[in-house]
């Protein structure tokens, strides 16, 4: 066992990030890593071997110099209080490539409770956690949809494993663009990986269903598909950890004129409309 003490580029908290104060973690090949913070900001990792320390770092992105995000976005109308109030939130990562990958396809418009039992079926089924590309590549779409996942994307999951060098993507500098063109993966999908499998903030989550309530409260009717985007095109190179502060801020009602409650009222209205 090996012992880090580190400290962050840049405001960094733990408990935001990690939404935990005791983070652990299972990596590749049977290695592990536990991490706290310490009062000064200080991360303390305990982890199996040097690797798994660099694999933590990656995970916690305690590398990640998000001080200019914060700077420039602090005072925005809209995201502005979630920056203040949540200053240090970063993203947590995945441990592989291809576990981002699968959330990314499970996730597709659909209940993140019931996305999560059914990511975490398929994970059991690889027999690996985390689960890497040649497990999960292995699973015929049968299998995957024997998991609750759709054909049609439990089809994309197969093909994704089994056509891509998933984890290789971490540095392919067109990965988004490479991923944007298969059939089945839209912008959601690639905001997911790129945020929790590549470690990359352009890459917004477009279409995510409490954003697609968050910006229905805000305009007073349901959006069209892909008109979250529009919300999320100021944030440029940051639009990734603006989805994550949107997204965190609207459940804390940090989103001035946002609210759950006008969300379900605009969606009430628009099915009766239709």
């Amino acid at each position: 066992m090996v012992e880090a003490v580190l400290r962050a580029t840049g405001p960094y908290s733990l408990r935001l990030t990690a939404r935990t104060t005791a983070w652990q973690a299972k990596l590749p090949g049977g290695r592990w890593a536990a991490a706290r913070q310490l009062h000064d900001g200080r991360v303390v990792i305990r982890a199996s071997c040097e690797h798994a320390v660099e694999h933590a770092r990656f995970m916690l992105a305690l590398d990640d110099d998000t001080s200019e995000f914060h700077r420039l976005h602090a005072r925005d109308a809209l995201i502005g209080p979630a920056v203040q109030h949540l200053r240090g939130m970063r993203t947590r990562r995945k441990a592989t490539v291809t576990h981002a990958v699968i959330r990314g396809v499970c996730g597709q418009l659909i209940q993140a409770s019931r996305a999560l039992q059914i990511e975490r079926a398929i994970i059991r089924v690889c027999g690996e956690d985390p689960p890497s590309r040649v497990a999960l590549a292995g699973l015929s779409p049968a299998r995957i949809v024997a998991c609750g996942l759709a054909g049609g994307r439990a089809a994309t999951l197969t093909r994704l494993a089994r056509t891509i060098d998933l984890d290789d993507l971490r540095a392919d500098d067109r990965a988004l663009e490479r991923l944007g063109r298969e059939r089945g993966v839209g912008p959601w999908t690639v905001g997911v990986v790129a945020l929790q499998g590549l470690g990359r903030y352009d890459a917004g989550l477009v279409d995510d269903l409490a954003l697609v309530k968050l910006l229905a409260s805000l305009r007073r009717r349901w959006p069209e598909p892909g008109e979250t985007a529009e919300l999320l095109a100021p944030y440029g190179q940051w639009q990734g950890l603006a989805s994550v502060f949107l997204l965190q801020g609207f459940r804390r009602g940090l989103v001035r004129g946002a609210s759950m409650d006008r969300a379900r009222l605009v969606r009430r209205a628009s099915r009766t409309a239709a």
